[in-house]
């Protein structure tokens, strides 16, 4: 009872967190802004334990699993899937509704942050694999090679046999308890941390005026969107879950309600990592074995959401600038936007860059992003929220299929 307490008094806070943080950044952006701080204080508070707790429980996952093939083999399809479903949901959505039509009057330049980058193609991404230097990719929070490290470690330490291997497991079974007691001091800031985030946010975009003014411009594409992540949060993973991880999406949803909220406040599926861990093995009872394996994996490179929005956001471009696209055409964007968004885990400010491999694809101008940048921020807080949904229903699916 004192920890079903403790859980609701969590979420009910932040909740309120969410609502104040939306008031204030809406009638007092200035203020709002002013905030920022304390929100930047407490997303790097997150992302200071990440990496910490995903070497870790990876490392010691894969130590106490010896051989990660099979699970590997069976986390890697279900993500795999579901991108695909999604990029699927997403190109039906925008090919029925046509939001670009009749938004010729929107222009657009090519954001700082990819003007000058090159194509990242297939060897970009096979080098986001590995790294020369563990330490620089842990200081350029290059997430995928410290997870391929731990795995390799992991193997190894559960090779080792005889009192070796008890050792080692002991020291990392002490480490695990370490940081997770640090991620629960962390999370007890969760509704402060997420009220800055918001109200900051907000009040950067100039009010809540100025924030309808932009939906309202873009209403059609913004319904796009919110309406595939809606469809593949609320109908396709709670079905995969129901058949496929036998739990109840109603409850299992609740259990994750925290994580959702922070994902949606931080809009950062690997900020978001240790409340997830958190969330999916102590509330949902998931089995550490398969939990500390697929969530760090599954915040790395399943992006159901992402994906998802690449694929409308680059048809509505298409649309907007009056260009056809047939089917071979959505057929190449269904592929380049499942297979960029798995590799996004290396790329800096993922989400704009595996675009232009998207719409380079199709042949299409890159000053196309700048149509949907000034609403970007807001759908990245729903696209992350669906990611992190699709990671905790990918380690119900993997437990389930594990036992």
């Amino acid at each position: 009872m004192k920890e079903f307490f403790k859980r609701n008094l969590l979420i009910t806070g932040i909740i309120i967190g969410v609502i104040l943080g939306g008031i204030t950044g809406s009638f007092w952006p200035g203020f709002g802004a002013s905030l920022k701080i304390f929100g930047k204080l407490f997303l790097d508070l997150l992302k200071m334990i990440v990496l910490p707790l995903i070497i870790v429980s990876v490392t010691l996952s894969i130590m106490k699993i010896g051989n990660p093939g099979k699970l590997g083999l069976k986390t890697i399809i279900y993500y795999t899937v579901t991108t695909a479903i999604s990029v699927v949901i997403g190109i039906v959505i925008v090919t029925t509704i046509h939001p670009g039509q009749g938004t010729s009057f929107l222009t657009g330049t090519v954001p700082d942050v990819i003007s000058g980058k090159e194509q990242p193609g297939i060897s970009q991404i096979l080098e986001t694999l590995v790294t020369p230097n563990i330490f620089k990719a842990a200081a350029d929070y290059q997430i995928l090679p410290l997870i391929v490290v731990s795995i390799l470690f992991g193997i190894a330490f559960g090779k080792l046999g005889g009192s070796s291997n008890s050792i080692i497991i002991d020291i990392f079974t002490i480490l695990d308890k370490a940081i997770m007691m640090v991620v629960h001091w962390i999370i007890t800031l969760t509704p402060f941390g997420i009220f800055a985030l918001i109200a900051s946010r907000l009040g950067e975009a100039g009010g809540g005026a100025e924030v309808l003014n932009i939906i309202h411009q873009l209403s059609k594409y913004i319904l796009c969107v919110i309406l595939g992540l809606a469809i593949h949060g609320f109908i396709v993973l709670p079905s995969i879950l129901y058949i496929f991880g036998k739990r109840n999406p109603l409850t299992y949803f609740s259990q994750l309600g925290e994580a959702l909220l922070t994902a949606f406040s931080t809009s950062s599926s690997s900020a978001t990592l240790p409340l997830t861990m958190t969330n999916v093995i102590e509330n949902a009872k998931v089995s550490e074995r398969v939990g500390r394996f697929v969530l760090p994996l599954g915040a790395t490179i399943n992006m159901d959401g992402t994906a998802l929005y690449e694929a409308v956001a680059v048809i509505f471009i298409a649309q907007s600038y009056g260009v056809s696209l047939g089917i071979p055409e959505l057929f190449i964007i269904f592929i380049t936007a499942t297979l960029a968004a798995v590799g996004a885990a290396g790329i800096p400010e993922a989400g704009l860059v595996t675009m232009v491999l998207v719409l380079q694809s199709v042949g299409l101008p890159l000053e196309g992003i700048g149509l949907i940048l000034s609403i970007d921020w807001l759908l990245d807080r729903f696209r992350t929220t669906i990611n992190v949904w699709g990671d905790g229903v990918g380690a119900a699916v993997v437990d389930e299929l594990e036992s």
